[in-house]
């Protein structure tokens, strides 16, 4: 019982130092890159569906990517990633909180494993929150997200001309389960 134990800890320790070691590869940082304002977090929770996003080993081969945000009673979030791989459903649990102690940007701290956060910020949120694109600390890392498993290809063109302009490598997006109304877009836009 106790050499499990000493196992589990030591992979989990193994992933996050693994996890703080890309994030040191990265391709620029997105501190020119300012959170949304006027942030209202009870509006951004409840379910996304993931539209499109950059590779990463955490991700590879998960199709019908979604996460669920709850904002519990002590004000952090409880984070739910969820997805198929090969066929068999899996999750990601974490537990974020807002960046900004009045919580009104769109900036949170997110840890898979306690005590280690990344940064989790949304540079563009639509008035309606249903459609956002996310990032992290570097432009390696991006999310098109939606509150619906399908956005319009106008909807995804505007994403990709966003991504783009911030520098983010558009052309290595990749579209789990193709969530976007007939995409026959040009990528590489």
């Amino acid at each position: 019982m106790k050499k499990l134990f000493h196992k589990k800890i030591a992979i989990i320790s193994g992933t996050a130092l693994l996890l703080l070691a890309s994030g040191c590869e990265n391709l620029g940082p997105t501190t020119a890159m300012p959170p949304v304002k006027d942030f209202n977090i009870k509006r951004y929770m409840g379910r996304w569906y993931e539209i499109a996003r950059l590779p990463h080993n955490f991700e590879s081969g998960v199709i019908d990517a979604q996460v669920d945000y709850t904002l519990l009673s002590d004000g952090t979030i409880e984070v739910v990633n969820s997805g198929i791989q090969n066929g068999v459903i899996t999750s990601a649990h974490a537990v974020a909180r807002p960046a900004d102690i009045n919580g009104n940007t769109g900036e949170l701290e997110v840890s898979f494993f306690y005590p280690f956060y990344s940064t989790y910020k949304i540079i563009y949120l639509n008035g309606d929150y249903t459609l956002a694109i996310v990032t992290g600390d570097s432009i390696d890392y991006a999310w098109i997200l939606a509150r619906k498993p399908v956005i319009s290809r106008s909807e995804l063109a505007m994403c990709l001309e966003m991504l783009k302009k911030w520098g983010f490598a558009v052309k290595l997006l990749q579209y789990p389960s193709g969530m976007v109304e007939s995409l026959t877009l040009d990528k590489a836009r």
